[in-house]
């Protein structure tokens, strides 16, 4: 394990301290530049259509596809994970304050990069066994008229999305819940697993009906209480609120003004962790998300590329900056602890122990939304490459998964996300540099449209 761990973390270095980055910033300023900061011009656009069809019982999905809203909460669902509890504390321990100055800059970029991916997904979704399904493999393939180049991005991409969030990635969030559940109430990682994984089962096998009734109920009302909690502890500490912002933006640019030279962060690494955990939190240019905004029912795509660009915020400037101040305003960042216990700590710091077992209860919720996020975007997967069948078998292995990874040591199961991770942007943003002439058609089209 030791061995294969070294051996990620050298191929992660090379994905991430230079190609990723530039590749993932350069699409997002590119996206921003050529659609004149759409992320700024239609976030007013995406707020009122999220707010104005907010539901906990929309109307029920089926094989046309789900409620513009039911999209949003799966997209949410798989946005709002580990990734804004765990992967905040992992960018600060790594990385140092700073690197949640690169998580903003990456998130800002990457809404724009958000609502071209999610226009493509509209534009490209087709049926499959009679459902409405589609993705990053359906437009890379369909966009360049079915190439046989564009067929082999296409499945790379299908298959590093299915390892890389259905099985590594949902590994990454039973992890993080059996471990919170172990620090919290000394729970046996194992059973945390197998629990996980039956819930998780009783969902998937529901199909695409169970998945957006589950992913509307469950997102607003844990978004909403972990949002409370976070600020009622960064309201109590609020006189490190000032200081907190100072390490972030001083950081960014001198990590060892703030940390001092003894620890070793450079820039670079705090770049590298901002950028990457902001990708594993709001996955903007991961390819994740177009799955669940490609088979909302609108009536124009860039409807659902402006809610799109709203997810976004929601996840990175909300969500996991309540949890870097909650973090940074206790001085959990200073302890010896690692992962989720560095959030856990931050919360039990004011709240005493009940903070860590709310911490363990937010993480569930959050965690196991993810899971049911993600493995909806790996079955969209499944469906390209075997056009519909083994549907079944995927259920089945990512319930293994769940058991298997959540006892497996922690430090590996973030390194092999970020490395699947990483894999899959590379069609993703080949797709999105080479079809943005599409975008392009279709928001001049939606700007018409608004206009007379």
């Amino acid at each position: 394990m030791e061995e294969l761990l070294v051996l990620v973390k050298e191929l992660n270095s090379i994905l991430w301290n230079s190609l990723l980055i530039f590749l993932l910033m350069g699409t997002g300023i590119f996206y921003t530049l050529k659609f004149k900061f759409v992320q700024i011009r239609k976030f007013k656009d995406g707020a009122k259509r999220i707010f104005g069809n907010i539901s906990l019982k929309g109307k029920a999905a089926g094989s046309d596809g789900m409620s513009s809203f039911q999209a949003l909460a799966t997209a949410i669902a798989a946005q709002v994970g580990t990734g804004n509890l765990a992967g905040a504390a992992t960018a600060i321990i790594s990385g140092g304050p700073g690197a949640i100055f690169w998580m903003w800059v990456s998130a800002f970029f990457g809404m724009a990069t958000v609502f071209g991916e999610a226009v493509l997904g509209q534009v490209f979704k087709t049926k499959v066994n009679g459902e409405v399904t589609g993705g990053p493999a359906y437009y890379i393939s369909k966009g360049f008229n079915n190439s046989i180049l564009s067929k082999i991005l296409a499945a790379f991409f299908a298959i590093s999305c299915i390892l890389a969030l259905g099985f590594m990635g949902n590994a990454v969030q039973a992890n993080s819940i059996s471990d919170a559940f172990s620090n919290a109430l000394g729970i046996n990682p194992l059973i945390t697993g197998i629990i996980i994984a039956l819930l998780a089962g009783f969902v998937f096998f529901g199909g695409i009906k169970r998945i957006a009734s589950v992913t509307e109920k469950v997102v607003p009302v844990m978004a909403l209480l972990y949002i409370i909690l976070s600020l009622i502890i960064i309201l109590i500490n609020y006189n490190h609120i000032i200081p907190a912002f100072r390490d972030i933006f001083v950081g960014a640019f001198d990590p060892q003004a703030v940390l001092g030279g003894a620890l070793g962060v450079t820039i670079k690494q705090s770049i590298r962790y901002g950028v990457a955990r902001g990708l594993f939190s709001n996955e903007a240019g991961m390819g994740s998300t177009p799955h669940a905004h490609a088979v909302a029912k609108v009536k124009q795509s860039c409807e659902q590329g402006c809610v799109a660009i709203f997810t976004v915020f929601i996840d990175t400037f909300i969500v996991l900056n309540c949890t870097a101040l909650v973090i940074l305003t206790t001085g959990a960042n200073k302890l010896n602890v690692s992962g989720i216990r560095v959030t856990q700590k931050a919360f039990e710091l004011t709240l005493g122990q009940h903070g860590n077992t709310l911490v363990a209860i937010c993480l569930f919720f959050f965690a196991f939304s993810t899971i049911i996020g993600w493995y909806f975007f790996g079955e969209a997967n499944i469906k390209y490459l075997f056009n519909g069948k083994g549907i079944n078998i995927y259920r089945i292995l990512v319930m293994i998964i769940i058991v298997v990874g959540s006892t497996l040591k922690v430090d590996l199961v973030w390194e092999m996300a970020d490395l699947f991770n990483g894999l899959m942007v590379i069609p993703n943003l080949v797709g999105l540099l080479g079809l943005y002439k599409i975008v392009s058609r279709e928001l001049n089209e939606y700007e018409n449209f608004e206009n007379n």
